[in-house]
């Protein structure tokens, strides 16, 4: 199950609900013209991408088995996390209109934070198109969303996952617990970054 950073930012009322609306309508095409959000129509789509152990096997947090019941429920979970300003779940479609990754956005408006997880189909990977998806699902989340704090985990064995989260400038935090749906934990190795870091990455054209 996914945990809030660990810092812990002082949120207004008002920021707080301004980040829930934000995520209730939340504008996808800002991220790519390839994403959509997680709908039934995406369950076996989510089931082959997810039936690839390399893919799925270093997401502690993802729903198993992967069957349909068990997909679907995980999408009609999410939207209704998104109807009350705490989460998106969204896929990527290929030029076929395959599934070939999925995001998931876990949202906490009252401590203006978020995390990410996700995955993307083996060929859609390499070629710098993982750091350049992740940086701009960094920079929607903290421009579009309104979140000031982004936390992120990986296995410890993960080490391409690791490569992309510090070269978009988050700060190594040590290591946290990470609890899985059936309970038991997992060590993972903890980055955060907060939106001023962000924006001032950028202005330097990191």
């Amino acid at each position: 199950m996914s945990a809030p950073p660990t810092t812990k930012l002082e949120v207004t009322a008002q920021e707080a609900e301004a980040i829930r609306i934000a995520v209730r309508n939340a504008d996808l095409s800002l991220l790519s013209p390839a994403h959509r959000f997680a709908s039934l129509d995406h369950v076996g789509g989510l089931i082959a991408l997810l039936a690839d152990p390399a893919i799925s096997d270093p997401i502690y947090d993802l729903p198993r088995p992967f069957t349909p019941d068990v997909i679907a429920n995980w999408i009609s979970k999410a939207r209704e996390q998104q109807a009350r300003g705490e989460a998106i779940l969204a896929v990527t479609l290929d030029e076929q209109g395959e599934v070939s990754g999925y995001s998931y956005f876990t949202i906490w408006p009252e401590r203006s934070a978020a995390e990410l997880a996700g995955a993307s189909r083996a060929d859609m990977q390499g070629r710098g198109r993982g750091k350049a998806g992740a940086a701009r699902s960094f920079g929607w989340m903290f421009e579009h969303l309104g979140v000031r704090l982004i936390g992120l985990t990986a296995a410890q064995d993960n080490v391409r996952s690791a490569r992309v989260i510090e070269a978009a400038g988050f700060r190594a935090k040590g290591e946290r617990q990470s609890v899985r749906p059936d309970g038991s934990v997992r060590i993972s190795n903890y980055w955060e970054l907060a939106r001023d870091e962000w924006r001032a990455l950028l202005a330097r054209g990191g």
